[in-house]
């Protein structure tokens, strides 16, 4: 594999450098009050543009990557599981930063902040907005001024959602990889004192996946197809500060892809295939006792939310209110946590 191939294994994204990237279907949040993470509530499907170019609007072959199925108003979060190596990602939202609420860029920047730094963030569900909060990630076709993108720049150009990932580099790399090494050999050497009964040194918070939902697996026109990503409700998740000086990445990405979203109708008429149902509505989640989350990392330092981002208004104040029913998580449903290559193109 090529060291900017981006990959995708099932329904994963596999950046160059070692990051991977989940799109989670979950539940929509209320858009006042602030709540625990939602439930996952399977995967979204993704394929390759490069696979339906003769389908897909011209657009999207011109800038590649990959595409996947959304319905109006339906929720997602990103899943981070499995990266196996430090990473910075950028993630945009219509070439919006979800961190910094800058316009897209390909560098790093540490004044504002504007990336994510895996494995240490197991998730992001949406734009960082508050402190310790998120405002969550709601899809919403293009057009109506109600995407991020739109009420940030003030126009609707790009939709979908921009990944970009920075290695370490080779000297931080190899020193990271070191630490590893002397890490696994403590915890070999506490293992083996305690004779293998859990003795071994605890290791750095890693992303837990959800139990899974009934019909899912574990825990985001024909020009006018495409959707960008607005907000929904806030919920309890830290963005979590870079205790790492920005030298320590490398200058140039390692890789990047755009995330094309499709309405279902549109999925169908590209793919050929069936797009997933609607997701199972909340109450009876709720209903069924399933769990809810709350991540704490004692050590990390959140980032404070920037103006752009902290005045993005939700949804609902352009399609409306919210009629379906919500039914609150009991006390006891929140629960603690500690292929070939997708071608990219001009965009």
């Amino acid at each position: 594999m090529g060291d900017s191939e981006v990959r995708i294994d099932g329904n994963t994204l596999r950046l160059p450098g070692g990051a991977t990237v989940r799109f989670i279907r979950t539940l929509r949040l209320p858009e006042t009050g602030t709540h625990a993470l939602p439930p996952g509530l399977g995967e979204f499907p993704v394929r390759r543009v490069a696979d339906y170019a003769d389908t897909v609007p011209e657009a999207w072959r011109a800038r590649g990557g990959v595409l996947l199925p959304v319905y109006l108003r339906e929720a997602m979060w990103l899943s981070f599981g499995g990266t196996t190596q430090p990473a910075a990602l950028q993630v945009g939202v219509g070439k919006v930063c979800a961190v910094s609420g800058e316009p897209w860029s390909d560098r790093l920047s540490g004044k504002p902040q504007n990336y994510v730094v895996l494995p240490r963030q197991p998730w992001l569900d949406g734009i960082n907005s508050g402190k310790g909060t998120v405002r969550q990630f709601v899809a919403v076709p293009l057009g109506l001024g109600a995407t991020v993108e739109g009420q940030v720049t003030g126009e609707e150009v790009w939709g979908g959602v921009q990944l970009q990932s920075f290695s370490l580099t080779d000297v931080e790399l190899a020193k990271w990889r070191d630490e590893e090494r002397r890490r696994a050999e403590r915890a070999r050497t506490a293992t083996a004192w305690t004779g293998g009964y859990g003795g071994a040194v605890p290791m750095a918070p890693m992303a837990m996946s959800a139990p899974a939902a009934p019909g899912g697996p574990a825990r985001p026109q024909r020009s006018g197809a495409a959707m960008g990503l607005g907000v929904g409700g806030s919920m309890r998740q830290e963005v979590f500060r870079d205790d790492r000086p920005l030298t320590a990445w490398s200058e140039r990405p390692a890789g990047r892809v755009f995330v094309h979203l499709v309405t279902p109708p549109e999925w169908r008429r590209i793919t050929g295939e069936a797009p997933p149902p609607s997701p199972v509505d909340r109450a009876a989640y709720t209903r069924a006792g399933l769990p809810w989350f709350d991540y704490f990392d004692q050590d990390a330092e959140d980032l404070a939310p920037t103006d752009p981002l902290a005045a993005v208004q939700p949804v609902g104040d352009w399609l409306g209110d919210d009629h379906e029913p919500w039914q609150a998580p009991s006390p006891g449903q929140v629960k603690p946590l500690t292929g070939k290559p997708v071608e990219d193109g001009d965009w």
